[in-house]
C-alpha cells in the first residue's frame, strides 16, 4: 500500500510537453470542460487529458482544481487519466528551460511551438485579441493572445515585464505571430537572469560601426565616442520597440540634422521588421521655434507621449535634441521630462553649460573638445546618422553642406563638406537649399512638413521637383527679403562703440512687416550681412530690437553672449532677462517695461569686448 507522506504532485511548467508527462505520475490540473463520456482536464496551458466518468471521484465546474494520476499516454498522444486525492503529499515544479530559440528565429518555425524567455514593449488591446510586443536581444515579434472579445489577457503582465511565454508561430497577413498559448512573469532570480542576457546582447548589437568621417576632422575624431554613444543608444531604442521623439531647431542646420537622423531611424526600424508608415507612433520629428527646449516643447511631446502610452501600450520615448538642448534654457523642460523617467541625449552646437549634463544620457558638443559652433549641427547629424544606419550615406552626405552654408560656418569643415558633393551641388546650390528650408518652415510653423521638406533636401528621389520647388520657394523668399529691407534699412541706426566697433540697430517691432518672413531673426541677419559688407574687414554688431527681445548677429567682437545674458540677469532686478545661443549670435528676451534699460546695458556689455585681430 502506498505510504501517502511520499506521494509527490507534480506541477508541469508552462514550457513543459506531452514526453515530461510520466505514467504513474500524479498532477495538479485544472477542469477545463466535460463530456458525456468524462471529464477534460489540462495539466498545463495546452497538455490535456481525458479523465473517464468511471473514474471520476467527485463533482467539479470549469476551472476548478483537480490532482489526477496518468494511467496511460498512447501513441496518438491522448492521455488517459483518473482522479485521485492526496490526504498529505508534497509538490514538485517541473520547470522546462526556454528552447534556445530567438525571435530571430520565428521565420524558419512558422507551424511550430516555440518557448521564449522576453520582453514586453508593448501592449495594444483590440477588439479582438490582446497584441503583445515582445522583445528580446535578436529583434521584436508581436504575439496575439486572446481570451475574450475586447478583454485584456494576461492581466497581470505589465509593459516592461520579463516573461517566458509559449505558443504556436503563424502568419497573419504576411507578418509574423505567436499565438499565445500560455505566458507567465518570470521570478526575480529569473528576471534578473533573462535581463542580464538580453541587455548584454542588445548593447553589443546596437554598437554602431566604427566608420570613418566623410571629411578629415579633428573636431568630429574628438567627439566620435560621444557620438558612438548617441548612436548606440539610439539604435537600442529601435531594438527595444522604444519610441523617439527628435526635436530640433526651426533653421536650415537642425531641419538638416535631423532629417539625416530621421531617414537612419526610419531605414533601421524597416531592417529591424517595423513599418515607419504605420508604426508612426514609434518615431516622431518636432521642429523648435526657439534654439532650446521650451515649456511648451515638452508639454506638447507629454501630451502625444502619455497618449501613445494609453492608447498603444507603448514604452514611454527617447527624446533626442538636435541643434538645441545645451543651455540652463533647457533645464526646465529637462525637469518636467525627468518626472516621467524620460531619456534625453542632445547633439547640438551651441556654447553649452555645464549645469545641463546632470539631465541628460549623452552629449555631443563641439564647445566639449575645443571645437566651436563652426562645426555645425547639421555636420554631426548626418555623421551621427550613418553611425545608426550606414545605408544612408548617400543620401544624406550633401546635409553638412547645406548646413554649412545655411547657419553660416567659417569653420574649415565647411569647405571640406562643400568639396565632397561638389560634383552634385553647387555651393549656390547648397544656400538656396538652406533658405529654401528656412523659408518653407516659417510657414510650416511647428510642424515637421515631412514630405515637402524631404523635396527640398533631395532625398524622394525626384530630383527635377526638388530644383523646381528650391527654385521657387528662394524666388519667394528673396522676393520677401527685399520688401523687408525696402521697408526696414532707412530706419537702421548706428554709433560706433567704445571698443571701435559698429553697432547697428533696427526697430523690429516698428520698422519691419510683423507675422511674415523673415521674421525678427532672419530680418536681422539680412540686415547685418548689408552692414558687413558695406565695411568690408571692420567689426560689425547688429541688434534687431523688439518690445521684449533684441537678436543680435556679430562680426569680430570676442563677445560671449551667454555670459552676458547671466551679467543682465544679475544686475538688472526685475527685468527678466532671458536667452542665449552661439556666442557671437543669439537672442536676449525681456519684461517689456525693462527694455530701454536692458538695451543700454546690452550695448555697454558689447562696446566692452576686444575684437578679433
Amino acid at each position: 500500500m502506498e505510504n501517502n507522506s511520499d506521494i509527490v504532485v507534480y506541477r508541469l511548467g508552462a514550457n513543459c510537453e506531452l514526453d515530461d508527462v510520466k505514467v504513474g505520475n500524479i498532477y495538479e490540473a485544472s477542469v477545463q470542460g466535460f463530456a458525456n463520456f468524462g471529464t477534460f482536464v489540462l495539466l498545463n496551458n495546452h497538455i490535456k487529458g481525458l479523465i473517464h466518468n468511471s473514474n471520476v471521484i467527485t463533482d467539479h465546474k470549469e476551472r476548478d482544481p483537480i490532482f489526477v494520476k496518468v494511467r496511460n499516454v498512447r501513441d496518438n498522444g491522448n492521455i488517459d487519466l483518473e482522479e485521485f486525492i492526496p490526504e498529505i503529499y508534497r509538490t514538485e515544479n517541473i520547470v522546462k528551460k526556454s528552447s534556445s530559440a530567438r525571435l530571430s528565429d520565428l521565420s524558419r518555425l512558422v507551424g511550430r511551438r516555440v518557448s521564449l524567455d522576453v520582453e514586453v514593449a508593448q501592449i495594444k488591446q483590440t477588439s479582438g485579441p490582446t497584441i503583445f510586443t515582445f522583445v528580446d536581444e535578436s529583434g521584436s515579434e508581436n504575439g496575439a493572445a486572446f481570451i475574450e472579445a475586447g478583454k485584456r489577457a494576461y492581466p497581470e503582465v505589465e509593459l516592461g515585464d520579463m516573461v517566458s511565454v509559449s505558443g504556436e508561430v503563424m502568419k497573419r497577413n504576411g507578418q509574423l505571430q505567436i499565438e499565445v498559448g500560455s505566458m507567465r512573469v518570470l521570478t526575480e532570480d529569473e528576471m534578473l537572469e533573462v535581463k542580464v542576457r538580453i541587455n548584454d546582447a542588445l548593447e553589443e548589437r546596437a554598437k554602431p560601426k566604427d566608420l570613418p568621417f566623410l571629411v578629415e576632422s579633428e573636431v568630429l575624431e574628438k567627439l566620435k565616442p560621444e557620438m558612438q554613444k548617441v548612436a548606440q543608444i539610439v539604435r537600442k531604442a529601435i531594438f527595444t520597440a522604444q519610441p523617439i521623439i527628435i526635436r530640433h531647431h526651426a533653421d536650415a542646420d537642425g531641419i538638416s540634422a535631423a532629417v539625416a537622423v530621421e531617414r537612419a531611424i526610419v531605414e533601421l526600424i524597416r531592417e529591424n521588421g517595423g513599418d515607419p508608415d504605420t508604426d508612426s507612433h514609434l518615431f516622431k520629428r518636432a521642429p523648435s521655434k526657439a534654439p532650446f527646449y521650451e515649456i511648451e516643447d515638452v508639454t506638447r511631446d507629454l501630451d502625444f507621449a502619455l497618449k501613445d502610452n494609453v492608447r498603444f501600450g507603448q514604452k514611454l520615448p527617447l527624446i533626442l535634441m538636435m541643434d538645441n538642448g545645451s543651455t540652463e534654457e533647457d533645464e526646465a523642460s529637462y525637469r518636467l521630462a525627468q518626472v516621467y523617467d524620460i531619456p534625453i541625449v542632445v547633439v547640438d552646437h551651441h556654447h553649452p553649460d555645464e549645469s545641463t549634463d546632470r539631465y541628460l544620457k549623452a552629449h555631443v558638443n563641439p564647445y566639449h573638445v575645443g571645437g566651436d559652433f563652426g562645426v555645425t549641427a547639421g555636420m554631426l547629424g548626418a555623421e551621427l546618422a550613418r553611425m545608426i544606419s550606414p545605408a544612408v550615406e548617400a543620401v544624406v552626405r550633401h546635409f553638412p553642406a547645406v548646413a554649412a552654408v545655411g547657419d553660416r560656418s567659417e569653420a574649415p569643415e565647411r569647405q571640406l563638406y562643400l568639396d565632397l558633393v561638389s560634383d552634385d551641388y553647387s555651393e549656390d546650390d547648397c544656400k538656396n537649399i538652406a533658405l529654401a528650408l528656412d523659408y518653407e518652415q516659417f510657414w510650416l510653423r511647428f510642424n515637421d512638413g515631412r514630405e515637402i521638406v524631404k523635396d527640398i533636401l533631395d532625398v524622394n528621389n525626384n530630383h527635377e521637383r526638388h530644383k523646381k520647388l528650391v527654385a521657387l520657394l528662394v524666388e519667394e523668399a528673396n522676393l520677401a527679403i527685399a520688401a523687408q529691407l525696402e521697408a526696414s534699412m532707412p530706419h537702421v541706426s548706428e554709433k560706433i562703440l567704445k571698443n571701435g566697433a559698429h553697432l547697428f540697430t533696427l526697430d523690429v517691432e516698428m520698422y519691419a512687416h510683423r507675422f511674415t518672413f523673415p521674421p525678427p531673426g532672419k530680418t536681422s541677419g539680412e540686415v547685418h550681412d548689408r552692414q558687413c559688407r558695406s565695411h568690408e574687414g571692420e567689426p560689425v554688431v547688429t541688434l534687431g530690437i523688439g518690445p521684449d527681445f533684441a537678436v543680435i548677429r556679430s562680426r569680430g567682437v570676442l563677445m560671449n553672449i551667454p555670459e552676458m545674458v547671466r551679467e543682465l540677469r544679475e544686475e538688472i532686478v526685475g527685468g527678466g532677462v532671458n536667452g542665449g545661443g552661439h556666442l557671437v549670435v543669439g537672442s536676449i528676451k525681456f519684461v517689456e517695461g525693462m527694455r530701454d534699460t536692458v538695451v543700454k546695458c546690452l550695448v555697454k556689455k558689447i562696446g566692452e569686448y576686444p575684437l578679433d585681430s
